[in-house]
């Protein structure tokens, strides 16, 4: 059996974590670091490494090269920048606190090198006509296909992220105003968003024909229930919207986030200011909001067709092919 010591790894996390949550940390955020840290932990195990005090920056930067090595189980594929920055973070962000509760002397992964994040560009958005396309498909006379509908409303309307949407109440709506209470958002951040009238519509359709059929006592007062009464989870969310995403054979794959790229993209294209689209999706930086401005390609087509000079010889192309097939066919004459 493994022996702990006074300063044990392990040990001290679990003060880490119940100051995470005294500190109003978001339950998400408490759970996730407890994963990554677990996989620091089991790492330093098979190194007979247990007191914090064993872990010198060389040891953090020798972890920081197992991940970028690290290859996953399920599917022999390398780790992610982005994960491997992730599983970084918690082990920085642990060692920060204990060296601010004096347990160390200093943070030993403090001025590490951190992998360096990219951009990447949305992988798909959809346009109007594959979104209308995609909102028809439940069928809205079963209770479940309304409830559906409603859903994909409110993720194309409002540009909420999949948790956001499982936590929201059937009070956070104010129909008069059109406007939605995000409550604990992403950095546990309360925000309020614009809903258009027809999303506001099907949700009180579905408040009015369907949800009683899911509702038991005592009721909670959550929006979106599962059939047996409680609130979706997040991974049947997800699954829901990927199935009618899927039925729908636009060519696109993706769930709950695709509603959120699309309506903001869609939004800068008809002429939405950035720090508007930026305050809706609950964006820190407009840097991360700025991403919408390199998807949304509309604009910068049409300038393309306008200005560029090959706009004004449309036929030359096929007057270039005819002159040639007229030259091969002399050269092919006996």
């Amino acid at each position: 059996m493994r022996k702990y010591r006074r300063n044990d790894m392990r040990e001290l996390s679990e003060q880490y974590f119940e100051w995470m949550g005294f500190t109003n940390y978001s339950p998400n955020t408490i759970r996730s670091r407890r994963i990554y840290l677990g996989y620091f932990f089991d790492w330093c195990d098979e190194r007979s490494l247990a007191d914090v005090v064993d872990v010198s920056r060389p040891v953090v930067e020798r972890y920081q090269k197992y991940l970028f090595h690290y290859k996953k189980k399920r599917d022999g594929k390398l780790l992610s920048v982005r994960a491997q920055h992730t599983r970084l973070v918690a082990v920085r962000a642990y060692f920060k606190w204990l060296a601010r509760k004096n347990h160390i002397l200093y943070n030993p992964a403090a001025d590490i090198d951190m992998p360096k994040l990219g951009h990447p560009l949305p992988k798909a958005v959809f346009t109007i006509s594959e979104t209308e396309k995609i909102l028809s498909l439940p069928n809205i006379k079963e209770a479940i296909g309304l409830r559906n509908r409603a859903i994909l409303e409110v993720l194309y309307s409002t540009g909420i992220r999949r948790m956001e949407l499982i936590r929201l109440g059937v009070y956070d709506i104010d129909r008069e105003r059109g406007t939605l209470m995000i409550r604990k958002g992403k950095g546990n951040k309360d925000r309020v968003v614009p809903i258009g009238d027809r999303a506001i519509k099907w949700v009180e359709k579905y408040l009015e024909e369907s949800r009683p059929q899911f509702a038991w006592e005592p009721d909670e007062h959550v929006l979106f229930l599962s059939e047996s009464g409680e609130a979706l989870t997040a991974n049947r969310l997800t699954q829901m919207v990927r199935n009618i995403i899927d039925k729908a054979d636009i060519g696109k794959r993706g769930s709950c986030h695709l509603f959120r790229h699309t309506m903001a993209t869609l939004m800068l294209e008809n002429g939405a200011d950035i720090r508007f689209i930026q305050q809706i999706l609950g964006h820190v930086s407009i840097e991360t909001t700025k991403i919408y401005t390199r998807v949304s390609i509309r604009q910068v087509k049409d300038v393309h067709t306008a200005t560029h000079p090959a706009k004004d010889q449309p036929h030359r192309a096929e007057e270039l092919w005819k002159e040639l097939e007229d030259e091969l066919n002399e050269e092919q004459k006996p």
